[in-house]
């Protein structure tokens, strides 16, 4: 890994299973995972497949990167073992600075609670300090656009009022990488220009992106490299010559 470099994917392989995952208890969790970090021989069971297969992938500090490919294809994998939302099967996954996943929209609001104490939560779990919650309050609120409906039960939020106030919590957060999957479908067109003006605000400020989008030209607007991924592998990666990617 670079001295530049923030993000490091070393010959990483993950494996998936098809089969249904029924709840199990603590105890039984921590024995197949104990049991699963002593057997990684790589080798597929029945119904397991690669979701990945030997990636090599650096991403240096402030760059903006675009992952591109059919569905299916590995990418929000790929955002995924970054975050830490899951883990290599083979590999190594190196990260240096504080990440906001931009991957599920919302995760972690509670239904019983308002929008405005969903904000102190979700902001938590992004890492952001209380004092520092308090200070973007009403930024966050103006930029969801839900000002009127703040202190209600999030259960009441009609689908876009909930992905909007999650977009704008995780992008108001002092995280020095943000891993955005898809996440333009939010809202409406007024709403999906305002959140890719926020986007190349992140980027301007040294912010390190990386970008999953199926509409190739919306991706060429923002990002520096694209890199197309199929099947599991990364193809190649190209730079992005566009020179009207940052017009919006």
């Amino acid at each position: 890994m670079e001295d530049k470099d923030v993000i490091c994917l070393k010959n990483v392989w993950k494996k998936y299973s098809k089969e249904p995952i029924f709840h199990r208890c603590l105890r039984e969790d921590l024995m197949i995972l104990l049991k699963f970090k002593r057997s990684q021989n790589g080798a597929l069971k029945k119904n397991e497949f690669w979701a990945l297969k030997g990636i090599n992938l650096n991403v240096k500090k402030g760059e903006t990167l675009g992952l591109y490919g059919p569905n299916g294809s590995g990418k929000s994998t790929i955002l995924k073992l970054i975050a830490k939302v899951t883990y290599p099967t083979k590999g190594n996954v190196l990260v240096k600075g504080k990440v906001a996943p931009l991957i599920e929209v919302g995760a972690g609001f509670h239904p019983d609670l308002s929008g405005r104490e969903n904000i102190f939560v979700n902001g938590t779990i992004l890492g952001m300090k209380i004092k520092e919650i308090k200070e973007k309050m009403d930024s966050i609120i103006e930029f969801a656009e839900i000002k009127d409906f703040i202190d209600m039960p999030i259960k009441k939020y009609s689908s876009g009022m909930y992905l909007r106030l999650g977009f704008s919590v995780a992008i108001h957060s002092s995280a020095d990488i943000f891993l955005i999957d898809e996440i333009l479908t939010v809202g409406d067109k007024g709403f999906q220009q305002k959140c890719l003006k926020k986007i190349l605000e992140l980027k301007d400020a040294g912010k390190t992106i990386l970008f999953v989008s199926h509409d190739f030209s919306l991706m060429e607007k923002v990002v520096d490299k694209i890199a197309f991924i199929e099947k599991g592998k990364l193809i190649k990666i190209v730079n992005n010559n566009n020179k009207e990617k940052k017009e919006v």
